[in-house]
């Protein structure tokens, strides 16, 4: 009987730790072509490949590519189920190259674009109570600083910033942290440097913006990986194939898989 009410009692913390988006992670830049659907998608499967059930949602509301990323031709998407006023699980379509549940957007669609604030509340609470049902919900966020893009991060316990070592990809990224961590001084914001030509560059890119964080904002996020710039990134594109199947052996897939290893072993 006690062995019941302890797995009653584990049960439960479960649940409320997913109602809390502790099994979230939001991926975001600030910046649109710095790599965030690729990481996204890669750490989807990574997690599924480790036996996870996972989610994996289109935040870029207007403008979403997941589904030109795998080759998907998806049934609803989340236009379809917004406007219908249906519920977000029935925009779920299961992709069996990465074994991952996915939600879709609707590129161009204005209409995710333009929610209001209680549209955006109302999704943000359905996606809570559907991301309980997973273990790993990935949200790709759209570009910019947007009020939308703003609330769906507020949905992660974990954001993962991508940067890459140019000055406007460095400014967006900043602008989006300075946003995200004003109003939620406790989310927990990893950084990712993308397309550093070595692991020496990733580190100096890294600590460049972190002095800035420090000095201005008074944070400092952790890194959480560098990835290399690796030609099968975008050739994976090109074939509109995960990079995962298309190269797990290259430079760019092994060095995601490191970041999945990094979250994972923290929780």
């Amino acid at each position: 009987m006690k062995e019941n009410n302890f797995q009653k009692k584990e049960l439960v913390t479960d649940i409320q730790d997913r109602l809390n988006g502790n099994n979230i992670i939001a991926i975001a830049s600030g910046k649109g072509g710095v790599g965030k659907t690729t990481l996204g998608v890669t750490l989807a499967q990574a997690f599924s490949q480790k036996g996870m059930k996972v989610l994996l949602f289109d935040g870029d509301l207007g403008l979403a590519n997941i589904d030109t990323h795998l080759n998907m031709t998806p049934t609803e998407t989340l236009d379809n189920v917004i406007q219908m006023n249906d519920p977000l699980h029935l925009a779920v379509t299961h992709e069996p190259t990465i074994n991952c549940d996915v939600i879709s957007g609707h590129s161009g669609k204005q209409s995710l674009a333009g929610l209001n604030g209680a549209q955006l509340k109302l999704l943000t609470d359905d996606l809570l109570i559907l991301a309980t049902y997973y273990d790993k919900v990935i949200i790709d966020l759209g570009s910019g600083i947007y009020e939308n893009i703003l609330q769906l991060a507020q949905c992660a316990k974990n954001c993962l910033v991508l940067i890459t070592n140019t000055p406007t990809a460095l400014t967006n990224a900043y602008q989006f942290i300075q946003l995200l961590s004003h109003e939620n001084p406790a989310k927990e914001i990893g950084i990712v440097v993308n397309m550093a030509d070595t692991v020496h560059e990733g580190e100096q890119t890294y600590q460049t913006f972190l002095t800035a964080l420090k000095t201005f904002l008074h944070i400092e996020p952790k890194l959480k990986g560098i990835i290399h710039y690796d030609s099968m990134v975008k050739k994976s594109l090109q074939e509109q194939t995960p990079l995962l199947c298309f190269s797990p052996s290259s430079q760019a897939a092994q060095d995601i898989l490191k970041i999945e290893e990094n979250l994972s072993s923290k929780n």
